[in-house]
């Protein structure tokens, strides 16, 4: 929804959270996880300024992820008018895709953003639909991994569970907690860790 509903106790939280992880050096802030329900950029702007500030005091180099409107999807807005330069090092904008709703018209809106000079981050994707279920779309999940290893932009895939849906990487049926293999996982997360592992 909108970040400022609960804007006090998020600067507390990030800044109990900075003070305790400020030498490490593998920690992501996300500030804002999807904004929706017609939050506008300035509002999740204005709350991002206060958090970054406020993360700041402790951990002056972190990674800081920003939501954008709609569910992390128009980030053509933020890049219009970023984050205010004293705020703005190590600060990057979140791009939520899912393979088999969201199509070329995203990777435009992302494109749009990168020309303007936007750093994105995908924090959250998946190759069924939008509900996290549904059917899987791998040839439109190709086009988007290809997208962004050619704009070299991070990606991080969801989700690592074993609920009882398409975008789980576990079958419903494991109770493992770990060390799992190939029979444990479902369509989607075999495919993506195939992806993942042919990066390397």
């Amino acid at each position: 929804g909108n970040p400022e509903q609960n804007q006090a106790q998020a600067l507390r939280f990030f800044k109990k959270m900075a003070k305790k992880y400020k030498n490490n050096t593998n920690v992501i802030y996300e500030i804002c996880n999807e904004p929706n329900g017609g939050t506008d950029w300035n509002t999740i702007k204005k709350y991002a300024e206060k958090i970054i500030k406020g993360i700041r005091i402790y951990d002056k180099k972190a990674v800081i992820l920003v939501g954008t409107p709609n569910w992390s999807q128009d980030v053509e807005q933020a890049a219009l008018s970023p984050i205010s330069k004293k705020y703005r090092k190590n600060v990057m904008y979140t791009l939520h895709f899912y393979a088999a709703t969201h199509k070329q018209w995203l990777r435009d809106k992302a494109q749009s953003a990168l020309d303007k000079g936007l750093p994105l981050f995908v924090s959250e994707f998946s190759i069924c639909d939008a509900s996290g279920n549904g059917n899987l779309d791998k040839e439109e999940a190709k086009e988007w991994l290809r997208f962004l290893d050619k704009n070299k932009i991070s990606y991080v895939a969801w989700n690592l569970s074993n609920k009882s849906e398409s975008s789980s990487f576990i079958k419903p049926d494991c109770n493992s907690t770990g060390k799992w293999t190939s029979r444990n996982l479902t369509d989607a997360g075999k495919w993506i860790i195939n992806w993942y592992k042919k990066k390397h």
